[in-house]
């Protein structure tokens, strides 16, 4: 479903998410501790992972709300620089 990098990145912001759970797509990040300042510092590392920018209609809590919906995310800007 998405790279390994993505997954540890994401799973570094959050705290709540042990390590042994299963990431699925659909899980709630809220839930598992991706707060506001969590958001800005994961939005950061993911454009300095992937050399992306993320644009003003990419940011929204709709976007951080499940892995699956930041990795389709992260995969159209991916797309769309190359």
């Amino acid at each position: 479903m998405w790279d390994e990098q993505f997954e540890k990145l994401l799973r570094d912001h959050l705290p709540f998410l042990e390590a042994d759970e299963e990431l699925s797509g659909d899980l709630n990040l809220r839930e598992f501790g991706l707060d506001s300042l969590g958001v800005v510092d994961l939005l950061v590392s993911l454009e300095e992972m992937y050399g992306v920018h993320f644009i003003n209609d990419d940011l929204t809590m709709e976007t951080f709300a499940a892995p699956s919906v930041l990795w389709a995310t992260l995969c159209r800007l991916i797309n769309s620089t190359t």
